[in-house]
């Protein structure tokens, strides 16, 4: 599926990039191989910890600044290296670094925020892959509240954004207090 937004910018879902087999396989060695941790960021002044662990992985040099944190790139595990060119071929980009995010719970969230500091470059592509529980992806207009995407992001689907989504939309994950399982989501980009 795929959704032109009326400001500009797609979005692509593509639904089982992976099966359930291999999303599983690949959930239980991310979860070995990927050193996931809460750390710190800032939120409109303060400091807070994240509400979701996460780790940086990459090319070396691949460094990454949000929220106020700089991010040094781990090496790329066997998992995911494995991974980089099908989702490198399915986005159409060459990626160098992922953004890995384990959500134990429905109580685990990542607020409105948009992929658009300066190392992504003007209009970046991001590829996020799920593995493990549904969880809701939301897209809001900065200005135009009409303006709003909903999706469910199922065990094993692609979601590619692209173009100038990141520049007048923004995107959550939020919190879902009935959901159980955990869901690990994988956020391919190129840091320029």
């Amino acid at each position: 599926m795929r959704w032109s937004m009326p400001a500009g910018g797609e979005i692509e879902l593509l639904e089982r990039f992976v099966t359930p087999e291999v999303s599983g396989a690949l959930f239980t060695a991310l979860r070995a191989e990927v050193g996931f941790e809460q750390r710190p960021i800032r939120i409109m002044g303060r400091t807070v910890m994240q509400p979701r662990l996460s780790a940086w992985v990459g090319d070396p040099g691949a460094a990454y600044t949000y929220s106020g944190v700089l991010n040094e790139p781990a090496p790329w595990s066997p998992a995911l290296r494995e991974l980089r060119a099908p989702v490198s071929a399915a986005a159409g980009e060459s990626f160098n670094s992922v953004l890995c995010n384990l959500y134990r719970d429905g109580t685990d969230s990542m607020g409105f925020h948009a992929d658009a500091e300066r190392e992504l470059g003007p209009q970046p592509v991001i590829a996020s892959l799920s593995l493990g529980a549904t969880r809701r992806f939301q897209v809001r207009h900065r200005r135009e509240t009409a303006d709003r995407l909903d999706l469910d992001l199922h065990d094993g689907s692609l979601l590619i954004m692209r173009g100038e989504l990141q520049r007048h939309y923004r995107h959550a994950v939020p919190k879902q207090r009935a959901i159980t399982a955990p869901r690990i989501n994988l956020t391919f980009r190129r840091i320029m």
